[in-house]
């Protein structure tokens, strides 16, 4: 992947000379009909780019890498009856990885549906049963890139108005375990300021106007490809049409601004603590060591 440092911080300075966007405060309203409560149509592009830094290992056999991530989806909620909705759309992700040329994959991508069954009050799902089906590859879409990633949650009151008890579960056939937990506590301190401790995404979040936003957040993201040939100087990692489980994990700061409706302009910023290609079948990774990253982020509701 060439040049892809020139082309991430282009791009990101021309998004900042920008005013930033985001949702508005998180406050008690008279509720509203849901045609006038939700939105129907969600767009979304978020791209992400972390700086090079060197693999953990001893030999020098790995050297350094950096990644890229783009992600687009587009959805539509058809309501269903008061509050519940089927939600309905595509998203195409994409890593992009440069660095030494170590026969790691230099791309990861998946294209699938998103599916949900949600019920929403002001564009917030209380609960949740989402799949995405579609192929999860590297180069070739096949049989066996198929994937049906699943996640659930619920929401409830612990105490009215004030702190909420959130409950979820991943499921996907080609991750690491393949049933793995989430969830945490959401505790509203005041109208503006409010601790969001649900995991795989908590955040401490302070609105000082309807407009702004100020998140100091971490993201666990992980997620299973099918690869093509991956032949590296290790012994272990020399496969043939296996999974990885690549993952990023993240703690940052960003800013939102939602000034110019629909649109939310998010920019950001922190350190990328590891990034990990895990061929957990092969009981073989490859680890990077802590890295800069920034963030945009386009969000349009309809």
């Amino acid at each position: 992947m060439k040049n892809i440092r020139v082309f991430f911080i282009s791009l990101f300075l021309s998004a900042a000379a920008s005013a930033i966007a985001g949702p508005p405060a998180f406050e008690a309203q008279p509720t509203p009909t849901p045609a006038e409560a939700n939105h129907r149509d969600l767009f979304d592009y978020e791209m992400d780019y972390t700086f090079n830094s060197n693999f953990y290992d001893d030999h020098g056999k790995f050297g350094n890498g950096e990644s890229l991530y783009n992600d687009f989806s587009y959805a539509h909620r058809f309501l269903i009856k008061g509050n519940w909705y089927f939600r309905a759309g595509v998203e195409y992700e994409r890593f992009d990885f440069g660095g030494t040329d170590n026969g790691l994959p230099d791309h990861l991508q998946t294209v699938h549906a998103l599916l949900a069954l949600e019920y929403v009050v002001h564009d917030h799902a209380g609960m949740s049963l989402e799949i995405d089906p579609g192929p999860y590859f590297q180069n070739s879409i096949t049989s066996d890139t198929f994937d049906i990633p699943t996640k659930a949650f619920v929401t409830f009151p612990l105490k009215k108005d004030k702190i909420f008890a959130v409950i979820g579960v991943g499921f996907a056939i080609y991750q690491n375990p393949i049933v793995s937990p989430g969830g945490g506590l959401i505790w509203l301190f005041t109208d503006k300021f409010r601790l969001e401790g649900v995991f795989p995404k908590p955040a401490l979040v302070y609105n000082p106007s309807d407009d702004w936003e100020f998140r100091l957040y971490g993201n666990l993201f992980y997620e299973s490809y099918r690869t093509d040939d991956v032949i590296t100087p290790e012994r272990k990692l020399q496969v043939h049409n296996a999974v990885v489980q690549y993952s990023e994990d993240r703690a940052g700061l960003q800013a939102s601004y939602s000034g110019f409706k629909p649109f939310e302009i998010t920019l950001g910023g922190g350190v990328t603590v590891r990034r990990d290609f895990d061929f957990f079948r092969a009981e073989a990774s490859a680890k990077t060591r802590p890295a800069p990253f920034v963030k945009v982020e386009i969000e349009a509701k309809f």
